[in-house]
């Protein structure tokens, strides 16, 4: 039997968290204890101390940051090592998570690579922290015994101490400094402008565009590879005296000392965008990325160099939204737009605890007959203090965390709740369908298709009752993992539309792959498209696409006679829009319904 390689405590009130972790650990010879409560928590590690404890941050009696700051008081656990592991990805939640004590973080949905990496550089560092206490005694006993022997001992000490030192202050793949060593520079830089009140400096915040795509498509070894070619080329960009660091995953933070304007540091940002768009070569293989960028001007009124690093990630973000390959710098309203992310974010979460979501359906028409054919499920948010609110409002910043995937099943029971009842009293036949949108997030998750089998078995949903609405950005970022999804709801008999179609991302050599049976035209292209010979032009060419894969098209956003009947000149065959009725409660949905029977499309 293989050696154990470390005891470690897991810490998380999801049993299918500590399962896959448990399972991932012990394949590793790691032993591994868990737990499913910090208060569990602080008996096992008190009663017999592990080596290293990962910890959730999110539970319901005791959360994680109350845990570590526990573990840290007490002498028998102060030494342990405390990984966070959570879904929360905010730098106010890291910094959080780094004052409690904890040494590490590793967002949720992890990796495994990641996992075991951060887990054995931590065990690594213990040991040898271990080792060093043991060589300092053993150093002291020679002195007392070979003074002779003094100075080559003291020699070899420093050699390691400085070993060790720098293993602690870089990241292990790029060699570039970590967050520890970010963290003292600007440290040193924020007390330097104290002292002088006209100096500048400049952080950059970069996160690589769409390197997620590499490491699903070719997997963690080639980007891997891609990062440190990236980390050489950008240490290439910099002027002489820049520090450049790795944050982790692919985001680095550039810090510029001394610039003479901020017009400067926006000159080295265009630079290493410049640069950045050479092809990488590696292997057989040809990369082109580019990055964000977010940029704060430092100056003497920050304290801390955290709230730097904060404003740039928000920063960086705000570039992330105005497309690929761009910089935006900081403004101080941007600190209060994060914050007020972060509290949408929390109500998000207990509205779902307190069922104040509610669904809208809105009919979908075939033309050719002008008769119902099925619904759109719409969400929206009865808010205790703001009323209805639309989805527009709120799912752009659930789509940026697991809620979305919370809320994507609520709306899906729901439909099913829904189909079941209207089965029941003989309001509903196939083929009309409700139609639910799905984020794309759901698709590398092994247990998705069979949460979605467990609602359909429970309420007895037939899945030719269901279509799928996946938006065509969606589809792209996860391409293979949505087709594999995607043919395992076609076998259920589940339609599958793409959402938002020719919006601007280029999926057209990926089309044919997929198992779609709907292309959904933006309403963008569908508003006055009469008198817009642009927009026709783009709705012609849609549905020819469609037709010669041998799928259909619905319209969105159809809300004059006009529209209608140019689209069905078009040869456009199924709308939906205001023309036809606006979303709808349920109780008034079953009176539509009730009154469009006859016209079902068969």
């Amino acid at each position: 039997m293989a050696e154990r390689r470390g005891d470690i405590l897991i810490v998380d009130d999801k049993p299918d968290n500590l399962r896959a972790l448990s399972a991932l650990l012990t394949e590793k010879q790691y032993k591994v204890r868990s737990v499913i409560s910090g208060h569990l928590a602080l008996m096992v590690a008190q009663e017999a101390q592990p080596d290293l404890i990962l910890l959730d941050i999110m539970m319901p009696d005791m959360n994680g940051y109350d845990v570590c700051q526990q573990l840290k008081l007490r002498e028998e656990t102060a030494e342990i090592p405390i990984i966070f592991l959570s879904a929360l990805d905010t730098p106010i939640d890291k910094v959080r998570a780094f004052k409690a004590g904890g040494i590490d973080f590793i967002t949720k949905p992890f990796h495994a690579e990641e996992v075991i990496i951060r887990v054995d550089t931590q065990l690594k560092l213990k040991q040898a922290k271990q080792s060093l206490q043991s060589m300092n005694a053993e150093l002291e006993q020679r002195v007392r015994k070979r003074t002779a022997q003094l100075e080559n001992e003291i020699s070899e000490r420093r050699k390691v101490q400085e070993e060790l030192l720098h293993q602690a202050l870089h990241d292990t793949l790029t060699g570039l400094p970590n967050r520890a060593l970010l963290m003292k520079r600007l440290k040193m830089v924020l007390d330097d402008a104290k002292d002088h009140q006209d100096s500048q400096f400049a952080v950059f915040f970069l996160d690589c565009d769409r390197f997620k795509l590499v490491n699903d498509s070719l997997g963690h070894s080639v980007g891997d590879r891609l990062l440190i070619a990236i980390s050489r080329r950008l240490e290439a960009c910099l002027p002489p005296g820049s520090m450049i660091a790795r944050l982790g995953g692919d985001e680095f933070i550039i810090l510029l000392e001394n610039i003479s304007s901020p017009d400067s540091a926006i000159a080295t940002a265009k630079s290493i965008q410049q640069d950045m768009k050479i092809p990488f070569q590696l292997e057989n293989h040809e990369f082109s990325t580019s990055v964000s960028i977010g940029i704060v001007i430092g100056h003497s009124g920050y304290e801390e160099p955290e709230h730097i690093l904060r404003d740039a990630d928000a920063t960086m973000y705000e570039a992330k939204e105005a497309g690929k390959s761009c910089y935006c710098i900081f403004d101080p309203k941007m600190h209060q737009l994060a914050l007020n992310r972060f509290s949408l974010e929390a109500e998000l979460r207990q509205a779902l605890k307190n069922d104040e979501f509610t669904i809208h359906l809105q009919p979908i028409i075939d033309l050719n007959i002008n008769g119902l054919c099925g619904f759109e499920a719409l969400i929206r948010w009865q808010h205790p203090k703001s009323g209805l609110i639309k989805p527009g409002a709120f799912m752009p910043l659930a789509e940026e965390s697991e809620i979305v995937e919370l809320i994507d099943f609520w709306v899906l029971k729901r439909v099913c709740q829904l189909i079941a009842s209207w089965m029941s009293r003989q309001l509903l036949q196939i083929p009309l369908k409700i139609s639910i949108n799905f984020s794309a997030r759901h698709f590398p998750k092994a247990d998705f298709v069979q949460r979605l089998d467990d609602l359909l078995m429970q309420y007895g949903v037939d899945g030719r009752h269901l279509s799928v609405e996946i938006t065509e950005h969606g589809l792209m970022r996860q391409a293979e993992d949505a087709i594999r999804i995607l043919e395992q709801l076609r076998d259920r008999g589940i339609s599958i539309s793409v959402d938002d179609f020719g919006t601007g991302y280029s999926s057209l050599s990926y089309l044919h792959r997929f198992p779609i049976n709907t292309l959904k035209i933006d309403r963008h292209f569908i508003h006055n498209l009469e008198a817009q010979p642009q927009n026709a032009a783009i709705v012609r060419a849609i549905i020819a696409l469609a037709d010669s894969l041998d799928i259909s098209t619905i319209a969105e956003g159809v809300e004059t006679l006009a529209e209608r009947d140019y689209l069905t000149m078009l040869g456009n065959q199924f709308a939906q829009g205001y023309l036809f009725a606006r979303p709808m409660d349920v109780e008034a949905t079953e009176v539509f319904l009730l009154e469009a029977q006859p016209t079902y499309t068969k």
